[in-house]
């Protein structure tokens, strides 16, 4: 009666990776228990997922081939596009798609847009990015994530969308999106690394916050119409301050770091791994999530429908 904080599957978003591939589930080495999934593998993936009235699915695409301008992220036959008519045509609105929108798995040099004279060119990416998200609404998707972290990606995707008739399409914003040290694992999964330099030209300086509050502030200018926050945990102080500042739904990406490094301490008996992740992810919720992505998702939403 007295709890402040309640974390139940209404707020989790599970992502899952999809890939051309002629195995159902491979799996990532540096995620346990996380696998990259055929279509067919993503079907009964979701299957289980709707099983555990989880509400939400992230989808990231993994596609055959790669170029330097990314031309799978944004064709019609590319493996993200197929994933959504699949889910879409067999679960329908028993569970909201929303799908990743960025370059760095569909491009050959692993960066998050086009680059020109060694440099990720802003406003060439834009283009791209407007065209991938469109895509992506015209096979079915509920929401569009755009995480490439380009500046004005949310006003050219809105424009596009309103343009071509996609007005309903909500857009969650990876508005501070932090150049952390927590990706690693996810880029094994996603087989995104960068092929040279890093990506801090264009994500956020970890020691700064307001900073974050100037890039949420402008993404809900653009037309967002979620926010978030990442990595989660070790952001916890900008996910607050957020929560306070802007009135408009908030989402925490709890990162591929965060899922391994607890998965491994717990594997190796050092935490209590019910506890830990039920103790991360209330703290995600007690700072002012009100969405939280995370690969906690499946086993959170087992032990609330067994909590009694």
């Amino acid at each position: 009666m007295i709890q402040e904080t309640e974390l139940s599957p209404q707020h989790l978003v599970y992502p899952l990776f999809v890939k051309e591939t002629g195995e159902e589930k491979v799996p990532i080495p540096a995620m346990p228990d996380i696998y990259q999934l055929s279509v067919e593998g993503l079907l009964k993936e979701v299957e289980t997922v709707v099983g555990l009235d989880i509400p939400s699915i992230l989808l990231f695409g993994i596609p055959e081939n790669k170029d330097e301008v990314g031309s799978g992220a944004y064709s019609e036959t590319g493996i993200i596009q197929k994933a959504v008519r699949a889910v879409k045509k067999r679960f329908g609105n028993d569970i909201m798609v929303i799908t990743d929108v960025c370059m760095c798995g569909y491009t050959s040099h692993g960066h998050c847009g086009i680059i020109r004279g060694g440099d990720v060119d802003n406003d060439e990416t834009l283009k791209l990015l407007a065209r991938s998200a469109l895509s992506h609404a015209a096979a079915g998707a509920d929401m569009v994530a755009p995480s490439d972290m380009m500046d004005g990606r949310v006003k050219a995707i809105r424009e596009t969308f309103d343009i071509s008739g996609y007005t309903n399409i909500p857009i969650m914003s990876y508005a501070a999106k932090y150049a952390s040290s927590l990706y690693g694992p996810f880029r094994d999964a996603a087989e995104s690394a960068p092929q040279f330099g890093d990506r801090r030209s264009y994500q956020m300086d970890p020691p700064n916050r307001r900073e974050a509050l100037r890039e949420i502030r402008l993404d809900i200018a653009e037309g967002a119409d979620i926010i978030m926050v990442k990595p989660a945990l070790f952001y916890l102080d900008v996910l607050a301050t957020a929560g306070r500042e802007f009135n408009i739904p908030l989402a925490a990406y709890s990162v591929s770091g965060e899922y391994s490094m607890i998965k491994l301490a717990a594997s190796k008996g050092y935490i209590d791994y019910r506890r830990t992740v039920l103790e991360a992810n209330t703290a995600i919720r007690r700072a002012g999530a009100d969405i939280i992505i995370t690969y906690f998702a499946k086993d959170i939403a087992e032990w609330y429908k067994n909590r009694f």
